[in-house]
């Protein structure tokens, strides 16, 4: 197990608000969080910019309009907030090949690249896979 460095946030603590601000988003605004949505979506504002004939005839953009809504601002703000939290925390580091994996994988940054593009493509078929 690596050890923690910085003065980051305890996970027990960001694991209770996180789960706080779940509850709260169902009962007071009744949407429940997500984001894969928002992903298929933002690459449908994107191909808008190319190609706006061909999105329109799309099924499933007929059912999910590419737009900028309060799904879309979550996921910005979770960017936006973990970039705050570590920045201030004064743990945030660029790094292409993190420690822990480079112990044990290698320093290969092609072979970290190719796995997390592998594992998020597999991520992200199976959260569409079940409507998520």
């Amino acid at each position: 197990m690596e050890k923690r460095t910085g003065g980051g946030w305890s996970p027990y603590l960001a694991g209770a608000l996180s789960g706080l601000v779940s509850v709260l988003s169902v009962w007071i605004a009744g949407k429940y969080f997500g984001a894969s949505t928002t992903f298929v979506r933002t690459a449908g504002m994107i191909e808008k910019l190319f190609n706006p004939e061909r999105v329109a005839v799309m099924d499933y953009f007929r059912k999910e309009v590419p737009l900028i809504d309060w799904q879309w601002m979550f996921v910005a703000g979770i960017f936006i907030g973990a970039f705050i939290a570590a920045i201030t925390s004064g743990s945030f580091r660029w790094t292409a090949v993190p420690p822990m994996w480079e112990s044990r994988f290698g320093p290969s940054r092609l072979k970290r690249g190719a796995l997390a593009f592998a594992g998020g493509t597999i991520a992200m078929f199976g959260a569409r896979l079940a409507d998520g």
